[in-house]
């Protein structure tokens, strides 16, 4: 056994497709195929289940890759730790994403980048229950997401400022006298909001309904470009974090809602448990700084 092989394990996990995985890991397709079945010949054991295509991974495939992630983990640790010693961060920190997030992170990963500048940054939009679950398995090292979900035992955490709410809309298409906003006049409006099940959704649906409101938005989507192009089309207005962190141009304005914050804190979060990242704790030392 060896590390490739385990990579190409977790590539065809991600991408579900043996092509995919292939070029992913810059190898052919029979390449991969030959190392993952000799793998499973070492194992002793059936990892994926294969038709014509990629159809999952068995029962002891899903345990073993489990396995091959905190392995794969512990080896990317290893070399950032060793770089640590040197003196310098090197390798990928993966940061995970809550949507419509208060928070910018990118003058924090500016201010590691200048310090380590062989450091990379892979970003991802995810759901907090999910930056959660990527976190406990190795897949990310750190998490910007909120914190009523959060058990203290096996994650540590910076708290953020509270994110307040506005209004996003564009001043060709809709016009604001009154400042703030109140809820009660937003539930008129052609509404565009983030999909069902997500934090800053939710915080929005209990602020109407604390309200006795029920708003019909007229657009539900799960990707914040298509509710920018959504607003500046004229479509909708949509509520945001405030200030949200977006080069807002000439027509488009955020105008603050009144009495309007998210359900819970937003923070900044790592696992406890080893194998930790160093470059992990770099992150919290930097923001630990500018704190």
């Amino acid at each position: 056994m060896d590390i490739k092989q385990l990579k190409f394990l977790v590539a065809l996990d991600e991408t579900r497709h043996f092509g995919q995985a292939a070029a992913r890991c810059h190898v052919t397709q029979p390449t991969l195929s030959m190392r993952l079945r000799n793998l499973e010949e070492e194992l002793q054991l059936p990892l994926v289940r294969r038709g014509q295509r990629f159809e999952g991974f068995t029962e002891a495939g899903e345990r073993v890759l489990a396995w091959a992630r905190t392995l794969l983990a512990a080896h990317d640790g290893l070399y950032a730790e060793a770089a640590a010693c040197r003196g310098s961060l090197s390798g990928t920190l993966r940061l995970g994403v809550v949507p419509l997030s208060s928070f910018d992170p990118v003058p924090l990963l500016q201010r590691l980048h200048r310090r380590h500048p062989h450091l990379r940054f892979v970003l991802s939009s995810l759901s907090s229950g999910q930056i959660l679950d990527q976190l406990a398995s190795n897949r990310l090292d750190v998490g910007l997401s909120y914190l009523d979900r959060l058990d203290a035992e096996h994650f540590e955490f910076r708290p953020l400022q509270e994110t307040r709410m506005g209004l996003l809309h564009d001043r060709r298409h809709f016009r604001f006298e009154t400042a703030p906003l109140r809820w009660e006049a937003l539930v008129e409006l052609p509404l565009g909001l983030l999909s069902s099940g997500m934090h800053f959704r939710q915080s929005i649906d209990h602020a109407f309904r604390s309200r006795g409101l029920r708003p019909e938005p007229v657009l539900e989507t799960d990707a914040v470009h298509q509710l920018l192009q959504a607003v500046q089309g004229g479509l909708c207005c949509a509520v945001m974090p405030l200030p949200c962190g977006l080069e807002l141009g000439e027509h488009l304005c955020l105008q603050p809602i009144e009495d309007a914050h998210t359900l819970a804190p937003l923070g900044l979060i790592m696992r406890r448990g080893e194998p930790r990242s160093a470059l992990a704790e770099a992150c919290f030392a930097a923001l630990d700084e500018a704190i």
